[in-house]
């Protein structure tokens, strides 16, 4: 055998008793009784509750993942990394891993707690008052060199005999009598439902009592079969602890009056038969156990993110994936891990503690929740767990998670989102070129698109309004690319664009290969002109037969296609007549047809959209308008604006005037009337020429055209126009309602 394979030696009684062993921990010796005694009864059943509403979500969450996939080391870390992708799996790691370097802080200053008679014994004999760090400090300094030296199979070993201990304290609490006489307690019913406003102050200092049950997770690289041993304990390890929790409730209320409970930190001692030592064993056996739980699982995260190279730094990395021994024990991630934990147990407040864990340990919680969630919502193929969850658990979940946060206190929650986020920032930068993020909601938005398109199909009616949803195919892409912005525009806020580039060519491998290679290198040119343009690539061996497979492609936006966008060189005429050739066939499937004449000239958007309506156009006109206005909305042109020419015979001036003002007016166009000229067309003056000099100064000047002048005069009509800049020649399938 290899030695420097990774010896997976654990079964499912480690992962059941790390869990139990956190569970039942500091909070339970030293919170409980506080909390049935501000809350009552029913408020510590509620908190309960609401806590494994969070709890027990994530442990099927967490189970049903781990079966879908080999867990290695990392626990919860590796998997949110491979489900939300390395950098988001980074930055949730190492706020989860904070968190686990905390709560080693926080059950050993609980640990310290246990040793308070001897203080009280020390201060009324000998008069001194001495600091919990004496002996905080030396206990996490000697349980980090043991686990350093004798590694996880000590650790494990120990867990045995503090739960033992741990167990035989709580039998002797539920074989300990009352404090005090009936009538001085009360019943369950009495104050049932105590100082509401206090709920979730409460609850944020007793929420850590319910988070232990991932901590057996966090061993997952050193499982036999982590796809058996994580679920059985997990979920055996959540459903005892809170049954054993609403005993410990009830045991509490109905043992001493709520003042008592609220007041005295220490009255489980009171109730406890021989409580003077068997709690203060218990205290030390939870809180020494949960300790050893979390300085297991917490080195571990640290070494799954450094060796996904999480950290900024090859060396920092390096050093923190250290490991020895057979396991690959995590040297350096215990030295660390131990250094945070000693800033926190000078602290020694176990309150503070116990809120700032809570906020992380509500991030990672809702987040596994989500990754369940969408897992379930994709219906990836691939996602096959042997354990499942339902998805509207895992989004409770999820959803409950983060309202608990901002309930519990607005500014930790947002605290905790900004840490994250500047984290997600560095990771980010650090490794730009690892993604990830979308390969997990991808399935989840292909899914909604899906049920979303065959919705808008079957749902589909007549009179909806128009909006355009535009095609455009050229084979220039990489030489031109105004026909990409056009799009851009049109798509940006109103319609919806695709962007189809032409290769010449029969279909085969070969150029199937050249097709898929051009894509990519026009995702990164899209990219960074538009992201609001569908694209793709056709394999067609003719011009014809490429629009004739393009005409009848459906939209991604789940609308029909209802406009085809050419462009053309305005100085070159060979492309142009191929596009003339077949409008006819375009046409045939009632689509309104553009034709962008591209010029050299670069677009400032300031100057405007210079529109020219002729006699003919009636057709055309609004839909010559509605383009500029739907163009007009996209950020690019926010300074530009619209000028209608409206060219009409001798004599007509004041009725097309009159009509075209009350087109504007009613179709509420953002148009100023300054802005529409009439012009009186005179038998001595030549339009082309008209136009040139009016609209030489236009970004963009927009022309009508019908099929029949096409025929009539063939290129010629589209040349002539070399003066201006950009030229969009318009034919509509009929009139468009403004």
């Amino acid at each position: 055998m290899n030695k420097n394979k990774k010896e997976q030696r654990f079964g499912t009684l480690p992962v059941f008793l790390t869990a139990i062993s956190t569970i039942l921990g500091a909070i339970l010796f030293l919170r409980f009784g506080f909390a049935v005694g501000t809350l009552g009864f029913g408020g510590i059943v509620l908190i309960i509750i609401i806590g494994h509403l969070v709890t027990i979500p994530t442990a099927l969450a967490i189970s049903e993942i781990a079966t879908n996939e080999k867990v290695k080391g990392g626990g919860e870390y590796f998997i949110i990394s491979r489900s939300f992708g390395l950098n988001i799996g980074a930055t949730i790691g190492i706020a989860f891993y904070l968190s686990q370097a905390i709560s080693v802080a926080f059950y050993i200053i609980a640990f310290a707690e246990a040793f308070t008679p001897i203080f009280e014994l020390i201060k009324s004999n000998f008069g001194l008052v001495l600091p919990k760090q004496v002996i905080s400090v030396p206990a996490l300094i000697i349980l980090g060199v043991i686990i350093i030296k004798k590694g996880a199979d000590v650790g494990v070993k120990l867990l045995y005999i503090v739960i033992a201990i741990l167990f035989i304290s709580l039998i002797l609490f539920f074989f300990g009598t009352p404090i005090s006489t009936p009538s001085e307690i009360g019943n369950i019913y009495d104050n049932f439902f105590n100082n509401s406003d206090k709920f979730f102050i409460v609850l944020a200092i007793v929420f850590p009592a319910f988070t232990g049950m991932t901590a057996g997770v966090g061993l997952s690289g050193d499982l036999k079969d982590p796809k058996k041993s994580i679920p059985l304990g997990t979920i055996l390890g959540t459903v005892t602890g809170m049954i054993i929790y609403f005993f410990i409730a009830y045991k509490l209320r109905v043992s001493a009056p709520m003042n008592d409970l609220a007041s005295d930190q220490f009255i489980i001692n009171r109730i406890t038969l021989f409580g003077s030592i068997a709690i203060p064993l218990g205290l030390a056996a939870s809180t020494l156990s949960s300790a050893i739980g979390s300085i297991l699982v917490a080195p571990r995260t640290l070494q799954a993110l450094s060796l996904d190279s999480s950290f900024p730094s090859k060396r920092i990395n390096k050093f923190l994936s250290k490991g020895i021994g057979s396991m690959n024990e995590p040297l350096n991630g215990t030295i660390v891990t131990g250094v945070i934990a000693l800033v926190f147990v000078l602290m020694g407040d176990v309150d503070a503690v116990a809120s700032v864990i809570t906020m992380f340990f509500m991030v990672t919680y809702g987040s596994l929740c989500l990754i369940s969630f969408l897992h379930h919502f994709g219906s990836d193929p691939s996602y096959r767990p042997t354990f499942q969850s339902k998805w509207y658990l895992s989004l409770f979940g999820a959803l409950l998670a983060g309202w608990l946060m901002f309930q519990i206190s607005s500014l930790y929650a947002i605290m905790a989102f900004v840490i994250i986020i500047l984290i997600y920032k560095g990771i980010n930068k650090y490794h730009r070129h690892r993604g990830g993020l979308e390969s997990i909601f991808q399935g989840a938005i292909y899914q909604f698109n899906r049920k979303l398109k065959i919705y808008l199909q079957r749902a589909k009616k007549k009179d909806q309004g128009w909006r355009p949803s535009a095609i455009c195919i050229s084979k220039d892409t990489f030489t031109r690319n105004k026909s990409l912005s056009l799009l851009s525009w049109i798509s940006y806020q109103y319609g919806f664009g695709t962007y189809i580039h032409l290769i010449d060519g029969y279909y085969s491998k070969e150029t199937n290969i050249k097709a898929k290679e051009i894509f990519e290198k026009l995702v990164t040119k899209i990219t960074s002109l538009s992201d609001d343009v569908y694209i793709d690539t056709l394999i067609s061996p003719s011009f014809t037969s490429a629009i004739a497979q393009v005409v009848q492609l459906p939209s991604p936006s789940g609308m029909e296609n209802n406009m085809v966008i050419f462009e053309f060189d305005k100085k070159e005429t060979e492309g142009l007549e191929q596009i003339l050739e077949n409008i006819s066939l375009v046409q045939s499937g009632s689509f309104d047809v553009c034709l962008l004449g591209s010029s050299s000239r670069n677009i400032n958007y300031e100057n405007g959209i210079d529109i020219w309506i002729k006699n003919w156009d009636t057709d055309n006109t609004n839909l010559m308008i509605l383009l500029s206005y739907i163009i007009l909305a996209h950020p690019v042109w926010k300074k530009a604006y619209i000028k209608i020419y409206r060219v009409c015979p001798e004599g007509k001036y004041e009725e097309e005037k009159e009509n075209l003002n009350n087109l504007v007016s009613t179709g509420r166009l953002p148009i100023s009337t300054k802005n529409i000229e009439v012009i009186e067309l005179k038998k001595d003056i030549e339009l082309k020429h008209l136009i040139n000099q009016k609209s030489y100064d236009a970004d963009l000047t927009i022309l009508g055209f019908k099929e029949e002048i096409i025929h009539k005069e063939g290129v010629e009509f589209f040349k002539g126009y070399d003066e201006i800049g950009d030229v969009l020649f318009v034919d509509a399938n009929g009139i468009k309602k403004i």
